[in-house]
């Protein structure tokens, strides 16, 4: 007896599962100096989307949007400096390294102009990126966006559980920290954790994963923040996802730049953590097309 399709249950998301539903390439650029990690899916004659991931995360955190959206975009995912598989120098990741990690990566694949996708540290730095080049953005969607508050209680609790993470980087460890990503827990599949466990387990990964966690010190991130002119500065239109179950610091963020950022949209999403895309990819796919399909 054949079994109909809608009551074959995938127990979890799995990395290849979702990218096995399109044709894409994973390689590594020269992106001015620094030697860095992307996947490339779609037409190249279509419009550029880059997919930009969170603190010391992996392009993998977008696996399951890249198949609906390369249908319509020519889309671009990469290990930021510093993390996944991306070259990993020996200075402080602030806002403004990553901003011209970005710059390059684009000079290097001949991108002239995209949209750009960032959650958490990732919609900061392509908030940042659109107020310095403002010309090179066609549109923005920011994730459990950052870039407006300093609370140390979650600046802490980022730093302890990724240092952990990375001094020990067992299987619960390393669980633990994407654990804290998802309000549906049992969305998390081993694939995601074993490719993070390897990521942390890189030599090197103990001095890195410091120099990305600066952005956690009070006085560090503070500089970095964007002020309330430069977000009103941005000028293209942005899409902002407000993720209900999502800690309130990026809650409070959302609701406030949707108001300030001129030409802002607002969608909340319900029943998510920290990582929309990821854990409701089919709500988030569609929502995400509708904007950029209408622009």
């Amino acid at each position: 007896m054949r079994v109909s399709e809608h009551l074959i249950e995938h127990p979890y998301q799995s990395i290849w599962v979702e990218l096995s539903k399109t044709d894409f390439h994973l390689g590594w650029v020269d992106a001015g100096g620094i030697k860095t990690r992307f996947l490339e899916a779609g037409n190249p004659e279509l419009p550029a989307v880059i997919f930009i991931h969170g603190t010391a995360g992996s392009l993998e955190a977008f696996c399951a949007n890249i198949a609906s959206h390369s249908r319509h975009f020519h889309c671009y995912a990469i290990d930021l400096v510093g993390s996944g598989y991306t070259d990993k120098p020996d200075v402080d990741y602030e806002i403004p390294v990553y901003v011209e990690h970005l710059r390059s990566f684009m000079d290097a694949m001949g991108i002239d102009r995209t949209s750009l996708v960032g959650v958490s540290l990732g919609a900061w730095i392509i908030s940042r990126f659109a107020t310095l080049y403002p010309e090179r953005v066609k549109t923005l969607t920011l994730l459990s966006a950052a870039g407006l508050v300093a609370n140390a209680q979650t600046m802490n609790q980022i730093k302890s559980i990724r240092s952990g993470a990375v001094e020990n980087p067992t299987w619960e460890n390393v669980r633990a920290v994407l654990l804290n990503l998802l309000h549906r827990k049992h969305k998390l599949s081993d694939d995601l954790i074993a490719v993070r466990q390897a990521i942390y387990g890189q030599p090197g990964m103990l001095k890195a994963m410091a120099h990305t966690l600066c952005l956690q010190d009070p006085d560090i991130r503070k500089r970095n923040l964007l002020s309330e002119e430069q977000w009103r500065s941005i000028s293209v239109s942005t899409l902002i996802i407000g993720s209900l179950q999502d800690h309130d610091d990026y809650l409070k963020t959302a609701k406030y730049v949707a108001d300030v950022i001129p030409n802002a949209s607002y969608v909340a999403m319900s029943e998510v953590g920290h990582w929309p895309q990821y854990e409701d990819s089919e709500t988030f796919n569609k929502i995400n097309l509708e904007f950029l399909l209408s622009k």
